[in-house]
Parts: C-alpha cells; sequence; structure tokens
C-alpha cells in the first residue's frame, strides 16, 4: 500500500496494471507512477536506486540532513530529474524505507539487480557509500548494511573492498583504531 493511500489522500496510488511489471515492489510502482512522463524503465531504475540509497541511508534509524542531500545530488545527476522531481523521488523512497523496510529491501535490491547492468551495480554500490560518507562518518552500521547490498547485488567480495577503501577515510571503526594507536 502506497503512504498517499495508506493517508487516504487518494483513491488508488497504484498505476494501471499494463504499465507496471509483476515483478515491481510497491515502493516501485509507487515512485513509476509519480514520474510518468518519464521512460517506465527509467523510472524503475531510478525508483529503485533511490530505494537503496535510502536503505543505507536509514541504517542507523535516521535520515541525516546531508544523507539526504547526498540522495539529492545523486539521484538528479543519474537522473536528469528536475529539482521538484528529485526532491519526490527521495522523499518517497526514504518515506518508503521508513515504512516497509523490512519487506521491500531484500526485494528491491532483488528487482535492481535484474534490470541493471553489473556496472550499474558497481556504481549503485560507490553511491551507497557516497551516502554513508556524506556525514563524514561510516558507521559500522552502515557498513554492515552496504556490505549486504553488495551481497544480494551479487557483487564479489572484492568489488565491496574496492568500494570500501574509496572512503577508508570515513569507516568509524578505522577512526577508533587510529584513534587507540
Amino acid at each position: 500500500m502506497s503512504l498517499m493511500k495508506l493517508l487516504g489522500l487518494t483513491d488508488d496510488a497504484s498505476p494501471d496494471s499494463s504499465t507496471v511489471d509483476d515483478a515491481d515492489t510497491d515502493t516501485i510502482r509507487r515512485i513509476v507512477a509519480e514520474l510518468e512522463e518519464m521512460d517506465e524503465d527509467r523510472a524503475r531504475y531510478l525508483a529503485a536506486f533511490a530505494y537503496i540509497l535510502g536503505r543505507v541511508a536509514h541504517a542507523d534509524t535516521n535520515f541525516s540532513d546531508v544523507e539526504t542531500e547526498k540522495m539529492q545530488e545523486i539521484v538528479h545527476g543519474l537522473g536528469h530529474l528536475t529539482e521538484a522531481q528529485t526532491i519526490l523521488v527521495v522523499e518517497i523512497a526514504k518515506s518508503q524505507v521508513k515504512l516497509f523496510g523490512s519487506t521491500e529491501n531484500y526485494l528491491v535490491v532483488r528487482r535492481f539487480k535484474d534490470i541493471a547492468t553489473p556496472e550499474q551495480r558497481v556504481e549503485l554500490l560507490d553511491c551507497v557509500f557516497a551516502v554513508s560518507a556524506a556525514d563524514d562518518s561510516i558507521t559500522a552500521l552502515e557498513e554492515w548494511q552496504a556490505g549486504q547490498i553488495a551481497k544480494e547485488l551479487g557483487l564479489s567480495h572484492d568489488d565491496f573492498v574496492a568500494a570500501r577503501l574509496t572512503y577508508r577515510d570515513h569507516l568509524e571503526t578505522l577512526k577508533l583504531l587510529r584513534k587507540n594507536a
């Protein structure tokens, strides 16, 4: 069920069945519906991408302002969306993560894996770390969540290590080791 329908703000937030792929989750369908003028496949890709960024940003049960801004920056650049569309996509993704994260997380990543190339999956993992590092700190929970996402995307351990290495100065575990050394 969509947030708008849940709040009673619309009769039916689901797009008609002719425009929805059966493999899509409610999260992906909701964002695709909001981006109707965009190519459906592109909207589906952006919906899943934004949701997964939201998943790592919410790993510590909080979306910081800088994480939200980083998500918007990435989605805007990736999707070539207007500012309003970018904000809408990110806010819907964040709401869906908060409301349905426990049931949607794996399903959305699995769907993204199905529609993305191997290069796009690696790009997503890099963006996951960029969002995690937006506040200059990657917590152990965020790092673990990034690892889960990498596994669900079917990426290798080497892919995970390479992405994490780029952001090593932000890893809380390494900061603590340096501090105690």
